[in-house]
């Protein structure tokens, strides 16, 4: 058994695996993922500054989903807007 601490709330749980968001911010996270994609797929060549700044987000944030494999890096061309 795991133990895991909620990256929203902060609440520290037991689990089966290693998960970052408990089951009461389950919705938070997969909302704010979600706002993440549709940026990407009108942006897809973004940093994760301009995601942080187009999603309103912070660049924290942003960092932690690649931390998690949620989010991958990939070598695209930057174009300036």
């Amino acid at each position: 058994m795991h133990w895991s601490k909620c990256k929203f709330c902060g609440t520290v749980y037991p689990t089966k695996k290693v998960e970052v968001v408990c089951k009461n911010c389950k919705p938070i996270d997969e909302a704010l993922f979600s706002k993440i994609e549709a940026y990407l797929q009108q942006f897809p060549h973004s940093n994760a500054m301009q995601i942080a700044e187009g999603c309103q987000i912070s660049v924290l944030e942003v960092l932690q989903y690649i931390d998690e494999g949620r989010l991958q890096l990939s070598k695209g061309e930057f174009k300036r807007l």
